[in-house]
């Protein structure tokens, strides 16, 4: 297990939250890829809009550790929807401290399936 692969998540979710759109640039790749199961999208500047525009929060909790990539199990919600929230899992893949994909799934267990990790890579 990488503390720095989870300590990079963490900074990159508190960034996302706090709306610090430099500091979330910063602790990602030039060409990051962003995803769910509405699409893809591959660059900073779709980064950047996305996270300017979604108007979601993402509250980490659970995660999942192997290889340089990082499941975690968040509470999603979004502003158009107030009072709403779900819980999805989100894939992310670090390289050398930087997020190089981001890929939202419904599910823990989706978010399992596709990158081959399980609940025996839980961080303790």
């Amino acid at each position: 297990m990488s503390t720095s692969e989870i300590a990079t998540v963490l900074a990159w979710h508190d960034a996302f939250n706090d709306s610090d759109i430099d500091t979330l640039l910063a602790l990602s790749s030039d060409d990051i890829e962003i995803g769910d199961a509405d699409g893809a999208g591959q660059g900073l500047s779709v980064l950047r809009e996305w996270a300017s525009e979604s108007g979601l929060t993402l509250i980490a909790g659970r995660m999942f550790v192997h290889e340089g990539v990082v499941v975690v199990e968040e509470e999603a919600s979004w502003a158009s929807k107030p009072g709403e929230k779900s819980t999805v899992a989100t894939a992310f893949r670090v390289v050398h401290d930087q997020v190089t994909s981001v890929f939202r799934h419904n599910d823990l267990e989706s978010a399992f399936a596709a990158t081959d990790l399980s609940e025996a890579d839980a961080v303790s």
